[in-house]
Formats: structure tokens, C-alpha cells, sequence
């Protein structure tokens, strides 16, 4: 049990003491950058996803008749 106290103290000291925290604006920038990427990868699957099913259904379609 003092290894797990031990340990909750040097990652707290870790993170107080040797840390470089980023501004609240750097913070609020990087957060809607990722935002925004997120969104387009997310578009870009969709949209592969969509291509896709259409290929395979129309080769369903193809094999059927």
C-alpha cells in the first residue's frame, strides 16, 4: 500500500513541479483544432463509407442478375 501512496505522490510533485502547462488560450486553440480535424476525418470516413457500400451494393446487384 505505501508504493501506491508513493507513487500518487511523485506523479502529483511530477506534475506540479516539472510540467510545462499550456496557456488557457493555447488550451482553447489546440482544442478546437483538434475539434475541427476530428470532424473532417469523421466526413472523410462517412464518405469513403458511403462510396464504398454503393460499390459493393451495386456489385450484389451486378452478381444477382
Amino acid at each position: 500500500m505505501a508504493g501506491i501512496a508513493n507513487y500518487i505522490s511523485e506523479s502529483y510533485n511530477e506534475l506540479k513541479n516539472h510540467v510545462t502547462w499550456p496557456t488557457w488560450a493555447e488550451a482553447q486553440r489546440l482544442t478546437v483544432l483538434v475539434a475541427v480535424f476530428s470532424i473532417i476525418f469523421a466526413l472523410a470516413i462517412w464518405g469513403v463509407d458511403t462510396v464504398f457500400s454503393g460499390v459493393i451494393e451495386q456489385y450484389f446487384e451486378w452478381i444477382k442478375s
